[in-house]
């Protein structure tokens, strides 16, 4: 089938997720996840997505040309790997003209950990001595989140968990490679192993949820989260300053 709706009549969702050093990709649709891949290697995503793309069509036994929408992450996060991700994700669209759908990286994160009671807040190391991140609550059938990405120092949002009266899920790389500044929060529970990066599993389920709703975005209206100008475009600045 070159329709996009596979063998099953059903659309196939190919998700693309390069928000931070850990990128990964994922096909899956109404029968769940059935074929991913990820890697840990930072600053290596545009030579490795294409081949990863390509191994897990192999392992789904599937043709690329069976894909029926491309879902993809828009950040906030790395501004060179989320170049990387919307780009492949677009030029896949566009190539099979199918639509999208774009999904933050802080929601991502958020999602696997959906059934905590608990106030969730995600954050993803923005470097620079800063984080992206966002606060959430429990609704049926998931989470909303709450208000606007964030973006400003550990004690900035250690400071919000401070004041805030509830008990506290904190989720992501951000939050572990600062955890000094969270440790002492009595309300606060750190999760330091698993849902650490936001997963393309995650992506295709999330964006299957949005394709039954008919959310679909035309390629061409994708666009990165960028919560602050690129860290070469800030160095130029301090140099023209000087």
């Amino acid at each position: 089938r070159t329709d996009g709706t596979g063998r099953s009549g059903r659309v196939l969702i190919l998700g693309i997720e390069t928000a931070t050093v850990k990128a990964g990709c994922a096909i899956g649709g109404h029968e769940g996840v059935l074929a991913s891949a990820h890697s840990g290697k930072a600053k290596r995503h545009a030579e490795n997505l294409t081949p990863a793309i390509e191994f897990i069509c192999g392992q789904a036994g599937i043709e690329l040309g069976e894909i029926g929408l491309v879902a993809v992450d828009v950040g906030p996060g790395l501004f060179t790997g989320l170049r990387v991700g919307v780009a492949t994700a677009k030029a896949i669209a566009f190539g099979l003209r199918v639509p999208m759908i774009g999904v933050s990286s802080l929601d991502l994160l958020a999602f696997p950990v959906r059934f905590s009671n608990r106030l969730i807040v995600t954050a993803i190391d923005a470097r620079r001595g800063e984080l992206y991140y966002a606060f959430y609550r429990q609704v049926p059938g998931g989470v909303q989140r709450l208000g606007e990405h964030q973006i400003g120092s550990p004690d900035d949002l250690a400071s919000q968990l401070l004041a805030s009266p509830d008990e506290i899920l904190l989720v992501g790389d951000g939050a572990n490679r600062y955890a000094e500044a969270f440790e002492g929060l009595a309300k606060v529970e750190l999760v330091t192993h698993d849902h650490c990066h936001p997963s393309a599993e995650s992506l295709v389920q999330l964006a299957h949820a949005r394709a039954l709703r008919e959310e679909f975005e035309r390629p061409d209206a994708i666009e990165p989260i960028y919560l602050r100008r690129p860290d070469a475009e800030i160095n130029w600045s301090v140099r023209d300053a000087r």
